[in-house]
């Protein structure tokens, strides 16, 4: 199946930043962020559970639309919280330096 035109989480991140710019009338996202911080978390688990009920049950169109969900609404959160993405992904580069059991074990312990 050819795939769409590239569109990064970076490409995703600037447009939430865009949205987030304009009034609730024009923008789902800025109407997200108006609710807070909680909201926006709340709707984030909701579509995580959605993305989670997809991948056991349904099928794989499914799956990659409640994916989507999920990752823009982590970034309407991440923005919530004054987060870049960038901060993210140097987390995630630090923990490529142990394996993923070393990294969890350490966190259990800390």
């Amino acid at each position: 199946m050819p795939m769409a035109q590239s569109f990064t989480l970076n490409d995703l991140e600037k447009r939430v930043q865009a949205r987030a710019l304009a009034s609730a009338e024009e923008s789902y996202t800025r109407k997200l962020l108006d609710r807070g911080v909680a909201q926006c978390a709340k709707k984030l688990g909701e579509e995580a559970v959605e993305a989670a009920i997809a991948a056991v049950g349904e099928d794989r169109q499914r799956m990659i639309g409640e994916a989507a969900d999920v990752l823009y609404h982590l970034l309407v959160v991440l923005h919530a919280r004054g987060i870049a993405l960038a901060e993210v992904e140097a987390e995630l580069g630090a923990r490529t330096r142990q394996s993923g059991l070393d990294e969890k074990a350490a966190r259990k312990r800390g």
